[in-house]
């Protein structure tokens, strides 16, 4: 059984120094062993993952996928504490293989354990000696007499077949990091590392081998997703786990050492691509190449253009619903911005605090109906929605109680395609941000396809695909006629020529 106690430095010292209920610990639990032998290698409290680390490596598990964010310490507690718990531990492994995506990794994990054998005094006393055997492994392997156990490091590159220490084959295997940006690049190179790990990897283990594949996400369609997909689909047997630095609730999962958001945002200020950052700590894979808003097209302005100017055109809203308040459901979200100007001289300023929340029917009314009250320059602000499903039935309820209302018909177009069709002006510097108030509107865009939610894109989208069918057309104005009549229930977007003095 394994517990988790929160215990201070002066405890910990005291069960150290009685090496009989030191090494009892030690030898039940993976935790104890760790939080005895090793605590020099994390200097802050655990996390609740890191505690479901532990019980992966204590359970009988024959496979299991750990995917964690870059600095969780999952090698750390995997390829270096579990490595030499499952020998002097109660699992009494005998033949430990360590797999890299290169040999100069492999190494690189052989000689964190040897180093920890030969200069941690107390592991020393109660596990050594150790032997670097004059074998085919030569300088990739260490065998640990006293447990006759050996452990040894191997990578992608070569060839294992057939491998056993004494009369046992590798009965536990753990492959870190066997994939890199390179290897994950073409289909070709993803087929070449799943076909190794079939032919290599599945055969050279035993009727009890236990296999865990750590690493992050590199590409869709990986190995690590590969396993994924069929652990899900139930075509593999085994066990996948999964700790971004933010969970989908927003949580961070390692408060201790990164306590605020404030200083998640400092970590990510250190990447130069911020792919790279959502890659390695976020867990979401996105490319350069893909993003439809990058973030350098963020154009913020500190100051709001007041709408009594002569190029101001009118205000607007483009709102995307979802009428729900189950904690399933999208939010509904309304974006608010000023037009100015037509053609190349269209400048298009988002205000701040949009609407991002889940709302029933009535409040999504009050909400709507508020923001169309708002007069700007004499004029109440305008409400583009798209003109689909039950949304059609919203819109004729705001059209008879006389607000100015829009029904937007998208003609099959999906989210993606939607925001494609703006991108061009947020990249020529056409549409402005507020410096402060938009941020999650601003991650929405840049982060489309990866973040969970996107009711905050497709409300923008919206509303500026409306902006521009006024402004690429100059001259032309956008009136609503109110629906008041008992026999009119849909409101009409009706566009003049302003030369016609209706």
């Amino acid at each position: 059984m394994t517990y988790f106690p929160q215990l201070g430095q002066e405890e910990l010292n005291k069960i150290r120094r009685d090496r009989k209920i030191r090494r009892a610990l030690a030898r039940k639990s993976h935790y104890w062993f760790f939080s005895l032998y090793l605590p020099h290698y994390i200097n802050c409290e655990f996390a609740p993952f890191h505690h479901e680390i532990f019980k992966l490596t204590e359970e009988n598990v024959e496979f299991a996928v750990l995917v964690a964010f870059r600095g969780s310490a999952k090698s750390t507690l995997v390829t270096l504490s579990y490595v030499i718990w499952s020998i002097v531990g109660i699992q009494q492994k005998k033949f430990v293989l360590i797999v890299s995506q290169t040999q100069a990794q492999a190494k690189l994990h052989l000689e964190n354990i040897k180093r920890e054998l030969e200069s941690n005094d107390l592991l020393k006393a109660d596990i050594g000696p150790f032997e670097s055997p004059e074998d085919e492994w030569g300088s990739n392997s260490i065998v640990i007499p006293k447990f006759g156990a050996r452990i040894a490091a191997v990578s992608t590159e070569q060839s294992i077949r057939g491998i056993r220490h004494e009369q046992y084959r590798p009965d536990l295997i753990i492959c870190d990091d066997i994939e890199d940006i390179n290897s994950v690049k073409t289909k070709e190179g993803r087929d070449r590392t799943n076909t190794w790990f079939n032919a290599e990897i599945v055969p050279v283990g035993d009727k009890n081998t236990k296999t865990l594949v750590i690493g992050n996400l590199l590409h869709e369609d990986s190995l690590i997703m590969r396993f994924k997909k069929s652990i899900y689909e139930g075509r593999l047997s085994g066990e996948f786990f999964e700790y971004p630095l933010i969970d989908d609730g927003k949580n961070i999962l390692w408060p201790a050492k990164y306590p605020t958001m404030e200083d998640v945002e400092k970590l990510k200020k250190t990447f130069l691509q911020e792919s790279a950052f959502y890659r390695e700590y976020l867990l979401k894979i996105i490319s350069d190449e893909d993003r439809l808003v990058k973030r350098e097209w963020i154009k913020f302005y500190d100051n709001l253009p007041s709408p009594d100017a002569d190029d101001f055109e009118f205000a607007a809203v483009g709102i995307d619903l979802a009428i729900s308040e189950r904690e399933s459901a999208d939010y509904t979200a309304m974006v608010s911005a000023y037009m100015f100007g037509r053609g190349e001289k269209l400048g298009v300023y988002i205000l701040p605090n949009p609407i991002n929340k889940r709302m029933d029917f009535p409040t999504t009314v009050d909400v709507a109906i508020s923001l169309s009250k708002t007069v700007v320059n004499g004029e109440q602000t305008k409400l583009f929605i798209e003109e689909v499903g039950y949304q059609k039935a919203f819109i004729d309820y705001l059209s008879s109680k006389s607000i100015l209302v829009e029904g937007v018909q998208i003609h099959g177009q999906d989210k993606r395609t939607r925001l494609a069709l703006v991108t061009h002006i947020i990249q020529q510097g056409k549409v402005w941000f507020p410096r402060y108030g938009a941020e999650e509107l601003i991650n929405q865009l840049t982060g489309f396809g990866i973040e969970r939610h996107d009711d905050l894109a497709d409300a923008f989208s919206l509303l500026l695909l409306k902006i521009l069918e006024v402004a690429s057309t100059p001259g032309i104005d956008v009136y609503f006629v109110p629906c008041i009549g008992p026999y009119e229930s849909i409101s009409r977007s009706l566009s003049f020529n302003s030369d016609d003095n209706w």
